[in-house]
């Protein structure tokens, strides 16, 4: 959830009702924009 409010600047509550495998896609989103591909 840190990783996903750091980038994408969501509080807590906003991602308090999504699922673990939904969680886990924006983590993914959040990590391709971090670390774009080169």
């Amino acid at each position: 959830m840190a990783d996903i409010a750091v980038i994408f600047h969501w509080s807590p509550q906003a991602m308090a009702d999504m699922s673990i495998s939904e969680l886990m896609e924006w983590r993914e989103q959040a990590r391709k924009r971090h670390e774009p591909e080169e």
